[in-house]
């Protein structure tokens, strides 16, 4: 039997506690067994990889994701890259703040460009930007919002895209 165990915010803590339902739904797809206590989540399985597949899930809800997004990291084609905005800002919080402002764009719209053109799922948590997608086209979203982060203009951000199309 193996183990692995995963801190979480206790607002994370509180929501997977009050949806039962969901950590059931992660137990069955990915054949292991969940305890919550507070903020950590202990993962068993008699196989090591199912382990890090429903690790990668509940990284993925902590970071941000709604939960069946995050269970696209069941499937192997699938991988969570998370990028730390803290290397773009240093530690001026208005500067953090600003660049999330950037990554998320106007009524989201920057957003929603990197998924669409890239086929992956983005979402801005705290001080991370994090991307789901297939392999392949994990690279080309994670370039996209460090273009972004580093001050690209909109105009590069989708040439880039445009070229980039996978």
């Amino acid at each position: 039997m193996y183990k692995d165990v995963v801190k979480i915010s206790e607002e994370k803590a509180k929501y997977l506690k009050k949806n039962k339902e969901l950590v059931k739904k992660l137990e069955d797809l990915a054949n292991v067994k969940i305890l919550i206590k507070e903020n950590l989540v202990e993962i068993e399985s008699e196989n090591s990889l199912n382990i890090l597949k429903a690790k990668s899930v509940i990284t993925a809800i902590n970071r941000g994701f709604e939960f069946e997004k995050a269970l696209y990291l069941l499937d192997d084609e699938y991988r969570l890259e998370i990028i730390d905005i803290t290397q773009y800002s240093g530690k001026s919080k208005n500067r953090l703040t600003e660049l999330r402002g950037r990554v998320i764009g106007k009524n989201g719209r920057i957003k929603k460009l990197i998924e669409e053109m890239t086929e992956t799922f983005l979402a801005i948590h705290g001080k991370t930007v994090s991307i789901i997608g297939r392999w392949d086209k994990i690279f080309v979203a994670r370039r996209a919002v460090e273009l972004v982060l580093s001050g690209a203009m909109f105009e590069t951000l989708y040439r880039f895209l445009e070229k980039n199309k996978v």
